[in-house]
């Protein structure tokens, strides 16, 4: 069985549902016609015209002649199954020079992992030309997820309970409100294994650098509204078009794609968080905080101390002399203190909207980019993000990056913002040096405290900065400040059981972290 070679993406003009419904791309010589169309808006009868189309596809799928799939976000990759699975797909698949690509869905079908691999390489080769801040590391985290959705979308919908692939089939994707580049960029990912794809972006559309990539077409409906799209009722068409087992988080409220763990562990709603479960420290019985706590504590309640190294005691080979060069002018505190406005507290929220808890993050990109830590970002469905002197809170579910060994994470929010500069280096920390921490403990916003450098220790292999700054749950991810102002570190625990003992990843590890972001 031959596969498909090259694509061209819409052949023809589509300015109505029907006509994206109706409309068949051809496949000859190796080249299938394909379409990737965006309608924006709403209009009169809108819901009349999504259940006409949805009618259309489903009976054509029930009879054999398609497949149809409608969903409404994507599901989140959180299992250490799945995590495992689909990194190590992706590996395979560079290590195999960027050919083939093998997930559950493929089910070892060559044809399916050449495209599939192809399609991996033109998402990566898009990532890397149209974002400047686009890592080798944030491509792989990109990939790995849409490995995991790509199952999300056709696990046991090619030739498990759906049609058998072949190449002149008619596939057909209907999404809602897609924004979010990843997620934009997926479903191109989707016409580049043959399906056709539309995207009603009723509530709004893709940004500007989406729409330079040109890799859509789109028509307008009317104005932008909110809309409660109605649950996908498969009953009247018959279940064949979107098998049970198959189901992704969609509007039908069901799910797909996600380890035997994590559903067992959740039946709540879909999420896009992206990164892979960390456990969250643990607080005492009764206290403020969840995610965002700062100190870590054993079973039975008690203060559990990270594992220190026989070194932990002496100041580390990178953080032992001088601290500030000569000539250099200490802020005041009232100075320093104006720098909140740069400090962001971040509220954790579980599926149904609740506050789990709070954390802190500090704004290290113009574009959006906030540094927090791994372990206050890894405990929430979303999170909703306050800036100082501000009414609005700024939701997002959007994690760029993140590393868990250094519990270090970056989100993104839909805002312009004002970094504080982080610390290069030019001297090392020295311990008595006077610093100062914001964040929000226990939930009040943007607190200010002060202290010195109280040592310096390696922790789980990770050379962390001992503060004597009073922190408390909540802190975590906010700013330890040198005097002129820069960031030296990032709040990451504290122990209830001691006196100011807190803890912050330093500056070379976030310098290195956020590479590309500032």
């Amino acid at each position: 069985m031959e596969g498909i070679q090259k694509f061209r993406h819409n052949v023809m003009d589509i300015t109505t549902m029907a006509g994206f419904a109706n409309v068949k791309g051809g496949f000859h010589g190796g080249c299938k016609d394909v379409y990737f169309v965006r309608a924006l808006g709403t209009g009169p009868g809108y819901l009349d015209e999504v259940r006409k189309m949805e009618e259309a596809l489903a009976k054509r799928a029930d009879s054999g002649q398609g497949y149809y799939r409608r969903l409404c976000g994507l599901p989140k990759l959180q299992g250490q199954e799945d995590i495992s699975f689909y990194t190590e797909s992706y590996a395979g698949w560079a290590a195999g020079g960027k050919q083939r690509a093998a997930t559950h869905a493929t089910q070892g079908n060559a044809v399916l992992e050449k495209m599939l691999g192809n399609a991996c390489a033109a998402l990566e080769s898009i990532e890397a030309q149209g974002n400047v801040h686009s890592t080798d590391s944030m491509r792989k985290n990109s990939l790995v997820k849409m490995l995991f959705w790509f199952d999300a979308v056709f696990c046991h919908g090619i030739g498990q309970g759906g049609p058998a692939w072949e190449k002149g089939l008619v596939w057909k994707i209907v999404a809602a409100n897609i924004t979010k580049r990843q997620e934009y960029l997926f479903f191109y990912l989707l016409t580049r294994m043959g399906c056709d794809v539309l995207l009603l972006q009723a509530r709004e559309d893709i940004g500007e650098p989406e729409e330079k990539l040109g890799l859509s077409a789109k028509f307008v409906l009317g104005e932008y509204a909110e809309v409660a799209f109605p649950a996908y009722d498969r009953e009247p068409f018959g279940r064949k078009s979107i098998p049970q087992a198959a189901q992704g988080q969609g509007m039908d409220g069901t799910e797909a794609g996600r380890g035997k763990q994590e559903r067992e562990r959740e039946q709540g709603g879909g999420v896009r968080v992206k990164i892979p479960e960390h456990a969250p420290r643990k607080r005492h019985a009764g206290q403020a905080g969840a995610p965002g706590a700062v100190c870590a504590v054993a079973p039975g309640g008690r203060p559990a101390l990270p594992a220190i190294s026989a070194q932990g005691s002496r100041e580390s080979n990178s953080c032992r002399t001088f601290g500030p060069l000569p000539g250099e002018a200490e802020k005041s505190f009232e100075e320093l203190a104006r720098l909140a406005s740069s400090v962001v507290m971040i509220a954790i929220h579980d599926h149904k909207g609740d506050v789990l808890g709070t954390g802190s993050g500090i704004m290290v990109g113009r574009q959006g980019y906030i540094l927090t830590n791994n372990h206050v970002a890894s405990g929430g469905k979303y999170y909703s993000v306050r800036i100082e002197e501000e009414d609005k809170a700024y939701t997002t579910d959007e994690i760029i990056k993140y590393n868990y060994v250094l519990d270090l994470a970056v989100l993104r929010i839909n805002r312009s913002l004002s970094p504080i500069p982080v610390y290069q280096g030019q001297r090392k920390l020295v311990r008595g040096q006077k610093v100062v921490a914001i964040g929000s403990p226990l939930g009040l916003f943007n607190s200010v405290s002060d202290g010195i450098i109280s040592g310096f220790r390696k922790i789980d292999n990770v050379d962390m900065i001992q503060f004597t700054a009073p922190t408390s749950h909540g802190s975590s991810g906010g700013a330890v400040l040198n005097m002129q102002g820069e960031v030296i570190g990032i709040s990451t625990a504290g122990f209830d059981a001691g006196q100011n003992i807190n803890l912050a990843v330093g500056y070379e590890c976030i310098n290195l972290f956020i590479k590309g972001f500032t």
